[in-house]
């Protein structure tokens, strides 16, 4: 399970994107602006093993939150739903180093 200590500070995140992977789901956290000039928190998730550029845009799932701290553990709630409702994806995902 991810927790919110796992993640960088707000002051962090307002500077750059913050990446880190768990039990084979790889996650990159993000500052984005939506089209109504509104700065949201962008959360992508994708299987281990490569990284975010190498990763085939398909294999992502990206949802976007608050830029702010209960955004942060809403991203947090998040990524572990998708821990547990696609276990079996991320439990295989660092056997796939030739598939992509």
């Amino acid at each position: 399970m991810i927790k919110r200590e796992d993640i960088l500070s707000m002051e962090y995140l307002k500077k750059t994107e913050f990446t880190g992977c768990h039990q084979g789901m790889r996650y990159r956290l993000e500052g984005v602006t939506d089209e109504e000039g509104e700065k949201k928190l962008r959360v992508t998730v994708w299987p281990e093993p490569f990284n975010f550029f190498t990763t085939p845009a398909e294999k992502k799932e990206s949802a976007e939150f608050l830029f702010d701290e209960d955004g942060v553990v809403d991203a947090v709630a998040w990524m572990n739903d998708r821990l547990f409702l696609e276990k079996e994806k991320w439990e295989n995902a660092g056997d796939k180093w030739d598939s992509y």
